[in-house]
């Protein structure tokens, strides 16, 4: 019964992903665009949500489908420490007029070195996690972006994160607050809240050519319910 319940699941993801990119890529073939964006971030450490995932620099691969407001997705970070756990999510998410955006990630967190099973997807067992996520991208004359993100599988405590946002001409402010699997366990106390990211970044463009340049970053970032302290480095291609 258990098997038959994960193909059936398998079967639905897979079906969903044929049917949008059916959609996709002959809508955006007509328009003379190609449907596909890849990339990839190096960091010099992954730092997500005020926890560093790696403790080493990190290459974070993406490949992107989309058209409008709709884009569908996979993103990857490879610590290059191999005994720390990697990642590799599946994401889609859909954007209202340029200013609030609902999605969803399938994070999944393998052991490379201990064996792993993608298709495991019991609740007590597996590697994935879902969220449900909601994001306020701000307006032009008002900098302020919002997010908020419930874990609904994969995680007995149901985690919550919260973030707030403001953009200045120069560099960007943040403060985020979770609860249990974003803070330090308190034993009893799974839904008590913390301030767990909190930062600064800027980012900037190297000139390589005329028609060419390299996006760099670096982010402050201060995680005070660890008491923990990183500052990251980043180069995208």
């Amino acid at each position: 019964m258990y098997i038959m319940k994960r193909v059936t699941y398998l079967s639905r993801i897979v079906s969903v992903f044929i049917i949008l990119l059916t959609y996709i890529l002959p809508v955006k073939a007509q328009m003379n665009e190609s449907p596909i964006s890849i990339g990839a971030d190096l960091v010099s450490r992954y730092v997500w949500r005020g926890t560093d995932y790696g403790k080493s620099p990190s290459i974070q691969p993406y490949m992107e489908a989309g058209i409008g407001d709709f884009a569908i997705g996979v993103w990857g970070a490879y610590s290059t420490n191999q005994w720390e756990p990697q990642e590799m999510d599946i994401y889609f998410n859909y954007t209202f007029n340029d200013m609030v955006t609902i999605g969803f990630f399938d994070y999944f967190f393998p052991a490379e070195f201990s064996g792993y099973d993608y298709f495991d997807y019991a609740n007590d067992s597996s590697g994935h996690i879902f969220e449900a996520y909601a994001t306020f991208n701000g307006l032009e004359n008002i900098p302020v972006s919002a997010l908020f993100g419930v874990n609904l599988y994969g995680d007995s405590n149901n985690s919550l994160y919260v973030e707030l946002g403001y953009s200045f001409s120069i560099l960007d402010l943040f403060v985020g607050m979770g609860n249990g699997f974003y803070t330090v366990e308190d034993p009893g106390k799974p839904d008590k809240f913390g301030v767990v990211n909190v930062g600064i970044s800027a980012s900037k463009e190297v000139p390589v050519t005329d028609k060419y340049a390299i996006p760099i970053s670096a982010s402050l970032i201060t995680n005070p319910n660890a008491k923990a302290v990183y500052l990251v480095f980043g180069i995208s291609f």
